[in-house]
């Protein structure tokens, strides 16, 4: 392993830290606009979250960790020589800044993978992969066509980071631990907030059948 491959492995897992770092700061309490939105969402969120059982959690881990450690390499090649990595394949997309181009695919590559591989801020992580492996698949068929063997290890990346996206990254990462804290004061409807701020409670009424009489 070469000294820029370290510090770049070194940089962008301090970065991931750092990240989590501030997700774990004592947030300032929202306001109501912010609470009534965080109240429709909480549902989905926790679901997204906490629906996969500890084997389905598991295989997501397991898809987690050989997504995003085969990717940070790709990352570290296109920041290693981006000017190359944009003539050879942003030019070809007919892109303006080609350069520009680059850097973006090659921290979205670097970074994406290491969020993707703590489950930290994974959508994040997995849609950065996701936009990248989309674009690697259109440049390749718009220059090679449907050739299988130019196309299979970049869907294979993409069908992974599909994946994550849409299943979310399972009970062993740190947005499954972080999320449900942060949403535990978010009341769950805002009907209910409304509800127990006008004192209103739920009654209980009791119905008689009545005997038909003789």
């Amino acid at each position: 392993m070469t000294t820029t491959t370290l510090l770049e492995l070194c940089g962008g897992f301090a970065g991931s830290c750092f990240a989590l770092w501030l997700a774990s700061q004592s947030l300032p309490s929202p306001g109501a606009a912010v609470l009534n939105r965080l109240a429709g969402l909480k549902p989905s969120l926790l679901a997204y979250l906490q629906t996969p059982g500890l084997l389905a959690s598991l295989g997501l881990l397991l898809l987690r960790l050989s997504v995003g450690v085969m990717m940070i390499h790709h990352g570290q090649e296109k920041l290693a020589d981006p000017q190359q990595f944009a003539n050879t394949y942003v030019a070809s997309l007919h892109l303006p800044f080609p350069l520009f181009f680059a850097y973006v695919a090659g921290f979205s590559e670097l970074i994406g993978s290491w969020l993707v591989i703590l489950g930290l801020f994974t959508p994040l992580g997995a849609l950065a992969l996701t936009g990248t492996m989309a674009t690697a698949a259109y440049q390749h068929i718009l220059t090679a066509g449907l050739n299988i063997y130019v196309l299979e290890l970049v869907l294979l990346y993409l069908g992974g980071s599909l994946a994550l996206l849409f299943n979310g990254p399972g009970r062993f990462s740190f947005d499954a631990g972080m999320v449900p804290e942060l949403l535990a004061g978010v009341p769950a409807t805002e009907a209910a907030e409304r509800g127990s701020a006008a004192g209103l409670t739920p009654a209980t009424v009791a119905v008689e059948a009545l005997g038909r009489a003789d």
